[in-house]
C-alpha cells in the first residue's frame, strides 16, 4: 500500500479547508497572534538564535510562529500544498523560514544539517509507520546539545475512540473527512498507525536520546 501517496492527497485537500477555518484563522495570525501554546513555549524555552527544525509542519503556523521568536525555521511536510501555502505565508509576512515538501523519513535521509531543536506536535505520530526511524532521523538531525521536543495527544486515547493502543504492523485504513468547523463533508482515505506510551519512549531511548523530562497534562490542547 503507498500510504504516502493516499496521505499526501488527503492533507492536499485538507490544506486548503484548513487555511480557511476559524480553527486556524489565519487573518488572525497575520495580525501578530501567535499559534503556539503555552504548553510548547514553556517546555522548548528560548529560541532566539537557535536552529530550530519543525517535522510534519502542515502549512507553517507554527513554524513561523517560532521564527517570530527569533528561531532560524526550518519546516518539513509531506503535503506540496501544504509547503505551498506555507511559503505564500512566509512571503505575506515578511519572515524567513525553509520549508520543505517530503516526507519525514525521506528528508531523514537526505539532510546533513544540524539543529539546535528538533520540535513536532499534535497529531504527528498516527501517520508515522516506524516510530524507530523517526527516532533515528531526529538523533541524526540534532547538533550536539541538541534538544528534541515532542507535544502530542496522549496515546491511551485511542482506546477511548475505539482504536487499538498497542502498536501494529497493520495500518488503520478508513475514509474521513477533516478536523476543523468548516470541513465541507467530504472524505478521503487515510491511512494511520496505533503506536503506546512505550513504544515511542522506547524508539527515543533506542536512538540514542536522553529523556529529561515528561509531562501529561489534564487537557488536549
Amino acid at each position: 500500500m503507498d500510504y504516502i501517496s493516499i496521505n499526501k492527497k488527503a492533507w492536499d485537500k485538507w490544506t486548503n479547508i484548513h487555511i480557511a477555518s476559524q480553527f486556524y484563522d489565519v487573518e488572525a495570525f497575520k495580525d501578530g497572534n501567535s499559534s503556539l501554546n503555552t504548553v510548547e513555549l514553556e517546555q522548548v524555552g528560548n529560541v532566539q538564535g537557535k536552529k530550530l527544525l519543525h517535522l510534519q509542519c502542515h502549512f507553517g503556523q507554527d513554524t513561523l510562529s517560532w521564527a517570530r521568536l527569533g528561531a532560524s525555521v526550518t519546516g518539513v511536510d509531506l503535503s506540496t500544498e501544504a509547503i505551498k501555502q506555507a511559503n505564500k505565508l512566509k512571503s505575506s509576512l515578511g519572515l524567513e523560514a525553509t520549508f520543505v515538501a517530503n516526507d519525514i523519513y525521506q528528508f531523514g535521509n537526505e539532510n546533513t544539517e544540524e539543529f539546535d531543536i528538533v520540535f513536532t506536535s499534535y497529531g504527528v505520530l498516527c501517520w508515522l509507520p516506524d516510530l524507530n526511524l523517526w527516532a533515528k532521523l531526529i538523533a541524526n538531525s540534532l547538533a550536539e546539545g541538541g534538544e528534541f521536543h515532542l507535544i502530542e495527544f496522549h496515546t491511551f486515547n485511542d482506546l477511548l475512540t475505539g482504536y487499538s493502543y498497542l502498536p501494529s504492523s497493520d495500518p488503520d485504513v478508513e475514509d474521513e473527512g477533516t478536523y476543523t468547523e468548516n470541513c465541507d463533508g467530504t472524505k478521503l482515505k487515510m491511512v494511520t498507525w496505533p503506536h503506546s506510551l512505550s513504544e515511542v519512549v522506547n524508539a527515543l531511548i533506542s536512538a540514542g536520546l536522553n529523556i529529561e523530562d515528561f509531562k501529561e497534562y489534564p487537557y488536549s490542547r
